[in-house]
């Protein structure tokens, strides 16, 4: 008979694009040891830290977009969260956080939804605080129209992003550089992060406030997230396409 224990290792291990995408939570690593599963660090527990530097999410409502294995879901509840709406739209990932949040006794704070979001303005729930980590960029690829030229692509990100403004009040949001993650799609002529920066400042001009952006140091090996300065906004490709990303706090200035 498997065990939850196994059961876990068989979901989480499934092979997908996004599998082992996220290190695991804090409280699953008491039950998944290391040798019990391969994980892959994009440094969570650092977005995570400034995260929480930034917003107070106790007693708050979230949703937790193309959420994978629910790093980020289940850490924000631990961090005092009053409700979170995971939606995924990998089908083992969704089962693989039911049983933990089971197992964490945690499944009365989840509402789990596999699917893709449908970013139309049409989604009628609302959320103090939403979680949209790389996702927007795969539009036409995992999910969209998958006819759509690269500049058509872009308008759609923007206009996705900005219909996020009706749904949450505030939005901790990334992307990537490269349109679909194909690094012969660049979605902006030099990758850098100030062309990113201000592709978003630009398309969010009466929806969104930018509250914060954190940039990825790296000093004597460890990474850590920093508010955006003069000295961090310069692309460091030695770090990465990932840690390259700025993370954007953004407040929603639209009625909800």
């Amino acid at each position: 008979m498997t065990t939850s224990k196994e059961k876990l290792i068989e979901l989480y291990s499934n092979k997908s694009k996004h599998s082992n995408y996220q290190i695991l939570p804090t409280k699953l690593k008491e039950i998944l040891v290391q040798d019990d599963i391969q994980t892959t660090t994009r440094s969570e527990p650092e977005r995570l830290k400034y995260i929480l530097n930034k917003i107070d999410f106790n007693n708050k409502s979230v949703i937790d977009i193309g959420a994978n294995t629910g790093y980020f879901s289940l850490e924000l509840l631990d961090a005092g969260a009053k409700s979170m709406h995971y939606y995924e739209g990998n089908k083992e990932h969704v089962e693989f956080v039911r049983l933990a949040a089971d197992i964490l006794g945690l499944g009365s704070k989840m509402q789990i939804t596999n699917g893709y979001f449908k970013f139309d303005g049409s989604f009628e729930s609302r959320y103090d605080i939403g979680l949209l980590f790389n996702v927007l960029h795969h539009v036409g690829d995992d999910y969209g129209d998958k006819s759509a030229s690269m500049e058509e692509a872009k308008r759609l990100i923007i206009k996705q992003l900005n219909n996020m403004s009706a749904v949450v009040g505030t939005l901790v949001y990334q992307m990537g550089f490269n349109w679909q993650g194909d690094i012969s799609k660049g979605l902006f002529p030099g990758g850098t992060k100030q062309e990113m920066i201000d592709f978003v400042r630009n398309g969010i001009d009466g929806y969104w406030q930018i509250e914060s952006i954190g940039i990825a140091e790296r000093t004597n090996g460890q990474v850590t997230y920093e508010d955006l300065s003069n000295t961090n906004v310069e692309r460091d490709n030695s770090m990465g396409e990932f840690l390259n990303r700025p993370i954007f706090i953004l407040k929603s200035i639209t009625k909800q």
